[in-house]
């Protein structure tokens, strides 16, 4: 699955000769592939240069481009450089968002084109998933399912957070996953205030909240769930926070579809927990877009203004942090749509005492 002739279509949009990709989502994006290589994407052909630890694979895996073998008497630029002056191209689209200001310095010098930041061009295409995408979304999903289930039955009082957080790598890798889609948050007790905790040495005990944040890759796709689960009989308190913050996460859910700003999902939960008395410990917007990175764009936050398309995937997840004494996270991932979303993770969200 690779998207060279999407991005081809859109070049006279941005009044692009040519994409160049250097990323490693932005060449995953493309290609379906990531070998530390080059892209140039045009209206007519792509070619893609990588070294000799990807050019097997490369060859086998990537279609839609020519695929060129680099050396260190010929490698990324000059191959560069014969394309473009091959192709006669003057204007050449680059990663703005994430090629360094010494990595742009390199090509400017090296290469006989303008570089255009053209950023917009793939954020736009990827914004919306087509069929593929969101077949390799669910699947990884489904993985992160299955490693939540499994970590219910491993978890005891006097472990650490951070042995939770290994087992749920384990779990994940085990069970489908190609890598962690990022590090797990583990946060125990009253560090769960922390919304992006460092799983440590924290025992978890008998009354408290366990927080655990985490998702796998499939084939490049992120996963991303989050479940507060206690270990023991929770307080009333604790209780009703739960209640307030699943409550906040079905109203956001219930507001998302494609064609509603952002801000209008994040109000619809923020709403529900200002409303409970919580509102000054949300802290965080309800959620991000996700795909080949974890955090991608749009967002369902306070300062989105742009409509969501058709096939956006957004976490849901809204939280509630006290400092210094607990927090409750619940997210899911949702696949929007005209009429509304759905939701494709699977894992029960009432709460659960272990």
């Amino acid at each position: 699955m690779n998207h060279i002739k999407k991005i081809a279509a859109r070049l006279a949009d941005f009044g692009l000769d040519a994409m160049m990709i250097t990323s490693e989502s932005g060449e995953r994006y493309a290609l379906g592939f990531h070998g530390e290589g080059l892209l140039l994407v045009t209206k007519g052909g792509a070619q893609y240069t990588t070294d000799g630890r990807y050019i097997e694979a490369a060859r086998e895996q990537v279609e839609g481009a020519e695929v060129c073998l680099t050396t260190p008497d010929k490698g990324h630029m000059a191959f560069a450089k014969e394309y473009i002056e091959g192709g006669k191209l003057h204007n050449v689209g680059f990663e703005s968002g994430s090629m360094t200001v010494d990595a742009h310095r390199r090509y400017t010098q090296a290469l006989p084109c303008v570089l255009t930041p053209a950023q917009d061009l793939l954020d736009g295409l990827r914004a919306s998933k087509d069929e593929g995408e969101l077949t390799l979304m669910r699947r990884a999903q489904a993985v992160t399912d299955e490693a939540f289930k499994a970590i219910l039955n491993f978890i005891r009082p006097g472990m650490t957070e951070r042995e939770i957080a290994a087992r749920l790598v384990y779990e994940l890798l085990s069970r489908g996953g190609d890598r962690v889609s990022f590090d797990p948050i583990v946060a125990a007790g009253p560090n769960g205030s922390r919304p992006h905790a460092v799983p440590g040495d924290q025992i978890v005990d008998t009354g408290m909240f366990i927080t655990m944040d985490f998702g796998c890759k499939v084939e490049g796709y992120c996963s991303d769930m989050t479940r507060t689960v206690a270990l023991g009989q929770p307080t009333q308190e604790m209780e009703v926070v739960y209640a307030a913050v699943l409550a906040a996460q079905k109203a956001g859910i219930n507001a998302a579809r494609a064609g509603v700003a952002g801000r209008e999902i994040d109000a619809a939960a923020r709403k529900v927990l200002q409303e409970a008395g919580y509102g000054e410990y949300f802290s965080h917007s309800f959620g991000h877009s996700l795909g080949v990175d974890i955090h991608e764009s749009p967002n369902a936050s306070s300062k989105e203004t742009r409509p969501m398309p058709v096939g956006a995937v957004i976490s849901a997840e809204p939280g509630v942090y006290i400092p210094g004494r607990f927090g409750v996270r619940i997210e899911d991932v949702l696949i929007l749509n005209e009429t509304g979303c759905e939701d494709i993770t699977r894992s029960p969200k009432d709460l659960i005492v272990l």
